[in-house]
């Protein structure tokens, strides 16, 4: 079984910055993809940023682009979001997910970390 746990939430200004950590653990395995997703108070979960495992190709959500930043330590295992510039609209749940498979298909998700941003 594959665990994902996510760090580095907290409460921090508008136009401040945090680094979220998505360490995977578990039996090992590569996967196709990995992307951080995001769920405000009353609304949907969305994806925000990606990162292919092969291409290092990354995507991001025009909401986040030029902000926010996914990368990998494959050494730690781990995946990380550096957000920077956030905005009180960036308050959300924040989730890593590992896609094994298919690309875009994640079969695999942290707990979540929350991620408060203030006025």
């Amino acid at each position: 079984q594959v665990q994902l746990v996510e760090s580095g939430g907290g409460l921090v200004q508008a136009g401040g910055s945090l680094r979220l950590s998505c360490a995977t653990s578990g039996r090992t395995f590569t996967p196709v993809d990995m992307g951080w997703f995001r769920q405000a108070p009353g609304k949907g979960r969305e994806i925000i940023a990606r990162i292919a495992w092969s291409t290092f190709n990354t995507y991001y959500a025009d909401s986040v682009k030029g902000r926010f930043t996914i990368s990998r330590d494959n050494a730690k295992n781990t995946v990380y979001l550096q957000m920077n510039s956030l905005k009180p609209e960036d308050t959300a749940v924040y989730y890593c997910a590992a896609a094994t498979t298919r690309l875009g298909e994640y079969n695999y998700w942290g707990q979540g970390t929350l991620v408060t941003v203030s006025s």
